[in-house]
């Protein structure tokens, strides 16, 4: 589909961050210790607090309704959607450092997906918006970060 509105990528977003958090629960479940158990416990929790994020826009009673109402048109010209759609289906393994590169990765295309959306917005408030969205995952990645060094350090 080329053309969608802005609540569409929200909705797509917060799925994703959903398919995530599942994806983490799944591999503490099958942590072979556990500080790793922790770790992805972490990472799932993280990401439903995203994705209840993302949810909460369509009902906080903001003045968000605007932009989430916009068309955009989606030339596919950009690749994060299909990229992080192949980072949620595959199966989380591995060492804390594996954890959190793949945790920095997804929000890091998540950042620039939002950052692209910004800087094609056609109105001020949805550069707003999008920009507010990139910053809040700039904002996550220093946390994962510094939580995930912390974990290593227990």
């Amino acid at each position: 589909m080329r053309y969608n509105q802005v609540k569409d990528l929200i909705e797509w977003a917060a799925g994703f961050h959903a398919r995530m958090a599942r994806q983490y629960s799944e591999a503490a479940d099958d942590a072979e210790n556990e500080r790793l158990e922790m770790a992805f416990n972490y990472l799932a929790s993280r990401e439903l607090k995203m994705k209840t994020g993302l949810e909460d826009l369509f009902h906080d009673g903001s003045d968000h309704s605007e932009v989430l109402e916009l068309w955009f048109d989606d030339s596919s010209d950009f690749p994060q959607p299909p990229e992080l759609d192949h980072l949620a289906e595959q199966t989380i393994t591995g060492t804390i450092e594996d954890a959190m590169r793949t945790a920095t990765s997804s929000h890091q295309r998540l950042q620039a997906l939002y950052e692209h959306r910004a800087a094609r917005a056609k109105i001020e408030p949805e550069e707003e918006f999008f920009n507010a969205l990139a910053q809040g995952h700039n904002s996550e990645i220093r946390n994962i970060m510094a939580s995930m060094e912390e974990l290593q350090g227990v």
